[in-house]
């Protein structure tokens, strides 16, 4: 029974999990746009948006939870700076999940998650 087990597990045990949401997360603030499964899109979003959240804050606190959560010190220190510019009139919906066709080994449903 799950009810109100809200946390994908994506067949993971929770430190596999953690791991691969981080770097799910670090590789779409960097490259802007990253190819995956649909459940796996679907589960990186809500972190991508939390640590875009923490950029629009951009007080120390929340900057030291996004370098314990991202992989990358630059990359954060980037997205701080870019992130009010960018994101400051939305508040939140800052990634958008295109689904893309099956793919062939396993026919999983693939998608591409990308920042807007």
């Amino acid at each position: 029974m799950r009810h109100r087990c809200r946390v994908p597990l994506l067949s993971k045990p929770a430190d596999q999990r953690r791991a691969l949401l981080r770097s799910l997360t670090t590789e779409l603030i960097r490259n802007g746009r990253i190819k995956t499964t649909k459940t796996r899109a679907r589960a990186v979003r809500s972190e991508a948006d939390r640590m875009i959240t923490l950029a629009k804050d951009g007080s120390l606190a929340a900057r030291r939870q996004a370098l314990g959560y991202l992989f990358d010190k630059q990359l954060v220190h980037a997205l701080f700076e870019q992130a009010a510019s960018r994101y400051g009139d939305r508040n939140g919906g800052y990634t958008r999940i295109i689904r893309t066709v099956h793919r062939r080994g396993d026919n999983a449903e693939m998608a591409i998650i990308e920042l807007t």
